[in-house]
């Protein structure tokens, strides 16, 4: 058994003090308008922001990782949860994980039960800004409801660090989104989407595990 380090008990304390914060950021969410289901996990303050007549449920058994040192990737953000526009609605189902990843919804984006986001994932259902006059840019998506499209992620879904899911898509259970994936089409269940823009593939068959001697 290793021996414990000056070290490694101060980063256990703060990992500890970390933990014990969380009950806060869970009533700033509530403060914020956000609907809690039940127990969750907040590392880190997160940024949360609900529209006036919108909605964001977070499930039970939500963790959502925002200090630095909370994911083995590290967070280089806070999460970030938003909605966006009177309307809008973030569903986060029961047991959902996020280190450092943002969701924003101007139109609606819901995530299904156990579906985990790595170190700066991100899904947008929008696209924010829309060519405006005068070679400038208008960023009030109620004017343009072509930039918006719901977002559906069902249960049990990985989804990769840095990988970005955008407006209009649909992602069935057990998908694996690949790290960095830039995903703008639909995902079956149990299929991979990786690079950018993201390719489909299908299931990997499970290979027979025999462990006999091989016939020379």
């Amino acid at each position: 058994m290793s021996e414990s380090t000056p070290a490694v008990s101060l980063g256990s304390l703060l990992g500890w003090l970390r933990g014990r914060t969380s009950c806060l950021w869970h009533l700033e969410a509530r403060l914020k308008g956000a609907r809690l289901e039940g127990r969750s996990q907040f590392l880190g303050r997160p940024i949360i922001s609900v529209a006036p007549n919108s909605t964001m449920t977070l499930g039970a058994g939500l963790r959502c990782y925002s200090a630095v040192r909370a994911n083995p990737l590290a967070c280089f953000q806070p999460c970030v949860l938003r909605t966006m526009l009177p309307g809008a609605s973030l569903t986060l189902d029961r047991n959902v994980g996020l280190s450092g990843a943002v969701l924003c919804a101007a139109k609606g984006i819901s995530v299904g039960e156990g579906t985990i986001f790595g170190s700066g994932a991100m899904v947008m259902d929008n696209d924010f800004h829309v060519p405006g006059d005068n070679w400038g840019w208008d960023s009030d998506l109620s004017r343009h409801p072509a930039a918006m499209a719901e977002i559906i992620i069902g249960r049990g879904v990985f989804v990769g660090a840095r990988a970005m899911i955008l407006k209009g898509v649909k992602i069935g259970d057990r998908a694996v989104i690949g790290a960095g994936a830039v995903v703008t089409r639909d995902v079956p269940p149990e299929h991979f989407a990786v690079g950018n823009p993201a390719r489909i593939l299908p299931p990997k068959p499970l290979q027979p595990f025999d462990d006999a001697p091989t016939a020379p």
